[in-house]
């Protein structure tokens, strides 16, 4: 009983008591805003709108598909907000889970992000990177150019977040920066240069079909990222305020370059030009700078799946520190480096096992797109299962601790979490769904791993030191 007090008092705490050194708050509301549009711009915008646009009759439910998608991000960004800014500590998710569903329940949530979620997510986007990247600069032996050029990514920004937050967060700001700027250069060349489009017959089996669930399976996981601001909520300045602005500011900021970025595919290409592309962007830019307008879109997908990788290598690190704090067989990932201002092996391990999801999953039929599309599959469950039990904790912790200060309270309590509960758990099936009809070995595996960590959830020592 007293373990168990003394882990809930240090939860409590506004800070954790490492054995080394703690996070300091050096991230500024730009730097805040910067991860979260960083993350959620990866390459997903790319590779999603036909899909939607396939799946929706007509263009103006694409872009009302999008909006739907931003109000949904919207709603999960007040939702953690409340709980990041009643519980600002590092490691997001652990510290809501631990509080309100027990030291069993936030420790297999790490878990499940350091061996599935966080490394899985980082390999697909180090894929992307990959693919794109070889085309501008290939490299000798071509089977092993996606492996070897997302392996790269991963080690150099992986080095950079060990040197220092500042060092982390400028490459961030920086590759949020030109990517923002570029998705903003696509719409201003395709309403001002691009010619009109052509009407294309779309195909029989196209957009005249309602597809609701791929919709929306393809529009959150072009909206996902943007929980990763409460991972980082130590490191924040002023987090009583920041916070709640970065989330909300990030999230408005997605939904209107991807509207904007939309409409410049369907001035470019018309709705039935966008459902049947395969790679929509490049299309556009084509049209209207020819091979140079080709090589800007490869580019800048290469810049929109950096800046994801950089910013989940930033955030993920922390979930895996903070539980190293709490759980003293995984101490050493607790341990923040003075000297540098980084949890160094929280970031060198995770790397380790990044890197070994992508080449397992990258020699698997040997070809970039195949790993990125195992890596999804890989991650997604999981990664939704947690998120709804993020939602749960808010309940939860508005009941048992009603006296905690709350310096923000999400608006519209109850019905907007229970939004938020509910299009996770809408996620949940629609991923389980798609994994059993198509007999995925992934999924399986993912689901062997949570299995583990569940086993191991109850046999870890209660003391940290």
């Amino acid at each position: 009983m007293q373990n168990r007090e003394h882990t809930i008092q240090n939860l409590k705490s506004p800070t954790p008591s490492p054995p080394f050194a703690a996070p300091l708050r050096q991230l500024t509301l730009f730097d805040s805003t910067c991860i979260i549009v960083g993350i959620i711009v990866g390459a997903a915008i790319y590779e999603s709108s036909p899909r939607i646009a396939a799946s929706v009759p007509g263009p103006v439910w694409l872009i009302a598909f999008w909006l739907l998608g931003g109000v949904m991000s919207l709603i999960g960004s007040l939702c953690y907000a409340e709980l990041a800014t009643a519980y600002p500590r590092e490691g997001g998710d652990y510290v809501f889970l631990t509080r309100a569903l027990g030291r069993a329940c936030g420790f297999l949530f790490a878990w499940v992000q350091l061996w599935i979620v966080r490394p899985g997510s980082i390999g697909a986007m180090g894929f992307v990177f990959a693919n794109y990247a070889n085309q501008i600069w290939p490299l000798h032996g071509a089977s092993a150019a996606p492996v070897e050029y997302a392996a790269m990514a991963i080690l150099l920004l992986t080095v950079v977040n060990i040197v220092g937050v500042r060092a982390g967060k400028w490459t961030q700001n920086l590759l949020t920066v030109a990517k923002v700027i570029g998705l903003g250069s696509i719409f201003v060349a395709a309403i001002l240069f691009a010619p009109p489009a052509v009407h294309v017959p779309a195909p029989a089996a196209g957009a005249a079909h309602w597809n609701i669930g791929m919709a929306m399976i393809f529009i959150f996981f072009a909206y996902g990222g943007w929980n990763e601001m409460a991972y980082v909520g130590a490191e924040v300045r002023d987090p009583n305020r920041n916070i709640v602005r970065a989330l909300v500011l990030g999230t408005v900021a997605v939904t209107v370059i991807y509207v904007l970025v939309n409409l410049a595919f369907l001035k470019t290409l018309g709705f039935e030009g966008t459902c049947r592309s395969d790679a929509v962007a490049a299309e556009v830019m084509r049209l209207v700078g020819g091979r140079w307008g080709s090589r800007f879109i490869s580019a800048l997908v290469c810049v929109s799946a950096l800046g994801a990788i950089n910013g989940q290598i930033f955030t993920g690190a922390r979930i895996y520190y903070a539980m190293g704090t709490e759980h003293r067989l995984y101490s050493r990932l607790g341990r923040w480096n003075a000297r540098l201002g980084t949890p160094v092996w929280s970031l060198a391990i995770q790397a380790v096992i990044t890197m070994g999801l992508v080449i397992v999953f990258g020699m698997m039929q040997n070809g970039s797109q195949n790993g990125f599309d195992r890596l999804v599959i890989f991650t997604t469950p999981a990664f939704w299962i947690f998120l709804f039990l993020v939602g749960v904790s808010l309940f939860v912790l508005r009941i048992r601790e009603p006296n905690t200060p709350r310096p923000f309270r999400v608006p519209g309590y109850p019905i907007t979490p229970l939004l938020f509960c509910g299009s996770s758990l809408f996620m949940v099936w629609s991923s389980l769904q798609w994994a059993w009809i198509n007999r995925s070995p992934e999924a399986f595996w993912s689901i062997v791993i949570l299995a583990i960590g569940l086993v191991l959830s109850f046999f870890t020592p209660r003391d940290s030191n």
